[in-house]
């Protein structure tokens, strides 16, 4: 038989989450001629449409729904995933906080190889599956040889794999919801808190200028919103800013900030860890501008400059006012 790979698709309101798409693309690295499952847990009628979104894309889909699963609680999904996976399965999830929670423990109940944070696959050589991930915040690559003999959970970086390597693969939707008893867990959802949005919606914005620790200093964050307002584009930053308290939280993208889907992003002496990247979707064109030319960001920027921000932006912001 051959390799068998799952992915967990992550959805909100009956859209599947930018990473769904991505996992697929990343399991087609591992091995194009795989057969692809995508699991889909949730509550209601949207995960009809989540449904049949995957299925143009991947081989399968599993279908749960029980109202216990209308928030993803990582224990008990682990719970129903025990069941659900064959013993020489390759899990991929994303590499987010949902994903840290997961998978970790499905590898041991599982007893399966575990390997977090990939950010690009080398394929397989009979059972071992060539990886790369990153170390000390993206600076040194690590290549990683996986035995997934007898399976593997994997966690992939947010933004590594493009959805458009995805190819139509027209696949069956298959309900799993009567399957399983009593799914109840210790772990229970209360509420959603909303993230607080300040005097600009972010999440909202088609152009930012985001700013990192390169700004040096409080009073610099002029010079950043000076170019902002002469491209017609709002404030964001990276999280050793908003701890600095030199921007608002509501400005911070990120994993523990906002998700932002813009048209262009122009990263500012941002060194562009995953947490960060984590808080970018929908494929926006990115102009990375660092004076370190090892700064992680480099490796998913559409453009790279390397520079000292405090010298190029104002050059920058004088051209544009010129233009």
């Amino acid at each position: 038989m051959g390799l068998q790979i799952f992915t967990y698709a992550i959805h909100k309101a009956g859209v599947a989450d930018d990473s769904a798409m991505e996992l697929i693309a990343a399991a087609g690295k591992i091995d194009s001629d795989a057969k692809v499952t995508a699991i889909v847990t949730g509550s209601g009628a949207e995960l009809d449409q989540v449904c049949n979104t995957l299925s143009e894309c991947c081989s399968e889909i599993l279908k749960i729904d029980h109202e216990a699963l209308a928030y993803p609680n990582a224990e008990l999904i682990r719970k129903l995933l025990v069941k659900i996976l064959p013993d020489n399965a390759v899990f991929l999830a994303v590499h987010d906080t949902f994903g840290m929670d997961l998978a970790p423990g499905l590898s041991v109940k599982t007893e399966s190889a575990f390997v977090a944070d990939v950010v690009e696959f080398e394929g397989v050589d009979g059972s071992n599956l060539k990886i790369i991930r990153q170390e000390y915040s993206g600076m040194v690559s690590t290549h990683v040889t996986c035995d997934i003999s007898t399976g593997a959970v994997l966690t992939c970086r947010p933004g590594s794999f493009q959805p458009d390597e995805v190819t139509g693969a027209g696949g069956r939707v298959i309900d799993k919801s009567g399957e399983f008893g009593d799914i109840s867990v210790g772990r229970r959802f209360l509420e959603v808190v909303e993230a607080e949005i300040g005097d600009v919606d972010i999440t909202k914005s088609e152009v930012l200028v985001s700013i990192g620790r390169g700004i040096e200093d409080e009073d610099n964050i002029e010079i950043a919103e000076d170019l902002a307002k002469a491209m017609g584009a709002d404030i964001s930053c990276s999280r050793p800013i908003v701890d600095a308290k030199w921007l608002e939280k509501a400005r911070q993208v990120g994993t523990s900030g906002q998700t932002v889907k813009p048209k262009v992003y122009l990263a500012l002496g941002i060194s562009g860890s995953f947490q960060h990247l984590g808080g970018l979707k929908g494929s926006p064109f990115i102009i990375a501008v660092n004076k370190n030319p090892k700064a992680p960001i480099f490796q998913v920027a559409d453009v790279g400059i390397i520079e000292d921000i405090l010298e190029f932006v104002p050059e920058l912001t004088e051209k544009i006012e010129e233009g």
